[in-house]
């Protein structure tokens, strides 16, 4: 960040006040170096005062003091928020785009002119600094827009960049994903319940095992299936669990899962172009 660099928030949502609490705490700016403005007034008083941030009076005034902006509006606001700034957009500037399901072009189609784009999809992990970000760069955004971004979201997680075509397929799968994650760890939990544990005991249990696993393969970088045949022994009790998760077809479940909600995403994409 340059000494005199000041970020922009339109939104100050969960996602909005998850990465203003990561890029403090990261120390990748301060609150002199941070603007927000939200239509909510409360929410946007309640956020200054916890952070000790700038307040702007609108969103032409984010624009005009704040590089980059960060969009972190809910899909539905976006259009309108962008046609009401409209006037006063350029190429000087970059805009963050985070609201899920609505493509560069028609943000551009709001402002009716080409801007500085980057679309990022995170996850709801951000708002405990273990998130997945995958950041889009659109056609006028800089390779300096692009690592800025990236050093924006690393500050919540880990981030990754992809072509803007992928990004339904990221929105089934790591954004949608951590549902899934919470409903097996809510059946795992229910089971261990039914055999005789109380709840509080059985979701330990089961967290820690998640968190401990994901560690595991994030850092020894070993293939899953590989670290499953090592908990895996011939006739023993993980085989016999396994068997019964195979003859349910929990794979084929979770693929036509990240299908169906990708499938979702592109329509929802689709009708932000309208």
């Amino acid at each position: 960040m340059k000494k005199n660099q000041v970020i922009g928030f339109i939104g100050t949502g969960n996602m909005g006040e998850a990465l203003m609490s990561g890029l403090l705490k990261a120390k990748f700016t301060s609150p002199a170096q941070m603007m927000a403005f939200d239509s909510d007034e409360k929410r946007l008083r309640s956020i200054v005062k916890k952070y000790g941030i700038k307040k702007a009076s609108d969103n032409k005034q984010i624009w005009a003091q704040c590089d980059p902006l960060l969009l972190c509006v809910k899909p539905q606001s976006l259009k309108e928020v962008i046609e009401g700034m409209a006037d006063v957009l350029d190429t000087s500037k970059l805009l963050i785009s985070i609201a899920a399901g609505v493509p560069l072009y028609a943000i551009e189609i709001y402002a009716r002119k080409k801007l500085r784009l980057i679309r990022v999809m995170p996850n709801i992990n951000v708002l405990v600094q273990e998130g997945m970000s995958a950041i889009a760069p659109g056609n006028l955004a800089t390779h300096e827009d692009t690592k800025l971004t990236q050093s924006i979201f690393d500050c919540v997680g880990k981030s990754m960049i992809i072509h803007e075509p992928l990004m339904d397929v990221v929105t089934g799968l790591s954004g949608s994903g951590p549902a899934y994650v919470f409903l097996m760890i809510e059946a795992l939990t229910d089971a261990g319940v039914h055999l005789g544990m109380t709840r509080p005991q059985a979701l330990r249990l089961v967290t820690q095992t998640v968190v401990g696993s994901a560690k595991l393969l994030s850092e020894t970088g070993e293939h899953p299936g590989l670290l499953r045949e090592k908990v895996t022994s011939p006739g023993g009790t993980t085989a016999a669990g396994l068997y019964k998760l195979e003859e349910g077809g929990l794979r084929k479940i979770l693929i036509d899962a990240v299908m169906a909600a990708t499938q979702r995403s592109k329509e929802l994409g689709d009708k932000m172009k309208q």
